[in-house]
């Protein structure tokens, strides 16, 4: 059986990339809380957007039929693990978020990325 054969039975909840995503996505709320209220409406609410979209694009992706349009909204997640990386730095350089906070959310967006990268690799050859 195909990687794509693989994946088109599976459902997007069992996809490793969807779980870690979504635990990002935990993690980028619990941080975002504490920013100052008058960033609610602006790098915390980016920074919550972004994250929201990496498992959003994945789960959309599988739901397509071909392994071409998943390979696309797999690489949108990428994309928008950039954005919440860069998003994270300024959040950094404002006194946002300190040090140890900081490498921890890093940390698991290299990782989120990381798999990604690998599903995509993986979709590619098959």
């Amino acid at each position: 059986m195909s990687i794509a054969e693989l994946i088109s039975k599976k459902s997007f909840k069992d996809l490793i990339a969807w779980q870690k995503s979504v635990r990002l996505v935990k993690s980028v709320y619990r941080v975002a809380s504490q920013f100052p209220k008058y960033e609610q409406y602006a790098l915390w609410d980016q920074m919550r957007r972004a994250a929201v979209s990496v498992p959003s694009n994945i789960a959309e992706g599988q739901s397509h039929k071909g392994i071409r349009d998943f390979v696309r909204y797999v690489r949108l997640a990428r994309g928008s693990l950039a954005e919440l990386e860069t998003q994270l730095l300024i959040a950094h350089d404002l006194g946002y978020v300190d040090v140890p906070v900081a490498r921890a959310l890093l940390s698991e967006i290299e990782e989120v990325s990381r798999i990604t990268s690998g599903l995509i690799r993986s979709l590619e050859q098959s």
